[in-house]
């Protein structure tokens, strides 16, 4: 039976609908749903956003294939919200554009020297958005005071993170909730920052720049030989606290690529570079710009920051 006129209208708006969609989703946006709550309170979990594919110069598709380019390419700005491949998947064969995707805020890039603690915290950084959060640590006896707190100021949902040893409790708070805490607090009891109280190390790290040295240290020789393995795609191991290149030890290495560090805003999420290491730029899509949806008031189309 053949198809009318009518029937192969509907076939060609049907197909230019599609080519369309799929254009618009390769060359223009993207869209993702935030699957956990490591960016609060600047996105929530189950919120759908648009991501900007143009942010930083758009990735020509399928780069594992074409190899990695970039048109009309421009630097990804400190504080940056941005949607990209993993770097660190369990099967290091899959290509890059196969990968799953994660969201973080900037909070290094090329060239730039991180403070970063024993567990890849940054100490002591710029803070970049209000929604950022940080551990805080106050006494086990006021518990009971800080939960009633937490009920009166709509926090009850902030949940206890941990110990420290010597008994302390833990929670995470974004700057403007420990202010409100802060405030509400009046001296009853003390809430500090755990950095800065002297109970971990910190060592500079600098984030790696394309074609310029990065000298290797005991604290980042690690992170940068699984770096180069991974990223670089060059032979090298850690044997007796030297770090050996090729079959060689060096005592420094020179990137081929712009790397970045990422962090989510809540230090307990480790979905982050403390998780996977530098993100290099050939797994970077866009820039988080929009909320097309959210299970939460007051949200939708609002731009993201």
């Amino acid at each position: 039976m053949g198809i009318g006129k009518s029937g192969k209208w509907w076939v060609r708006t049907a197909g230019c609908v599609v080519a369309t969609v799929v254009s618009v989703r390769m060359l223009l946006v993207t869209t993702c749903v935030i699957p956990s709550s490591g960016m609060e309170n600047s996105l929530y979990k189950g919120e759908r956003i648009l991501v900007s594919r143009w942010s930083y110069g758009l990735r020509v598709p399928f780069p594992s294939v074409f190899g990695y380019h970039r048109i009309a390419p421009s630097a990804m700005g400190k504080g940056d919200i941005v949607l990209f491949n993993n770097p660190h998947p369990q099967n290091p064969e899959t290509r890059i554009e196969r990968r799953e995707l994660f969201i973080s805020r900037c909070v290094g890039s090329p060239g730039d020297t991180l403070m970063l603690d024993d567990d890849l915290t940054e100490v002591g950084g710029e803070v970049l958005s209000p929604d950022s959060k940080a551990l805080y640590v106050y006494p086990a006896s006021m518990e009971d005071s800080m939960l009633a707190l937490l009920d009166s100021l709509g926090l009850a949902g902030n949940l206890l993170v941990g110990y420290t040893s010597e008994g302390n409790y833990i929670r995470s708070f974004s700057h403007y909730e420990y202010y409100l805490v802060s405030q509400r607090l009046e001296g009853r009891f003390s809430v500090l920052p755990m950095v800065g109280e002297g109970w971990r190390s910190a060592h500079p790290f600098v984030v790696p720049e394309k074609g310029k040295p990065v000298k290797i240290y005991p604290w980042n020789m690690t992170l940068l030989c699984n770096t180069i393995v991974a990223h670089e795609h060059r032979r090298a191991e850690v044997k007796e606290g030297v770090l050996y290149v090729d079959g060689r030890p060096a005592d420094s290495f020179t990137f081929t690529k712009d790397y970045y560090w990422v962090a989510s805003n809540d230090p307990v999420n480790v979905c982050d570079s403390r998780l996977f290491g530098f993100v290099p730029e050939d797994h970077l899509i866009g820039k988080a710009w929009l909320i097309w949806y959210s299970p939460h008031e007051g949200r939708f189309f609002r731009r993201i920051e």
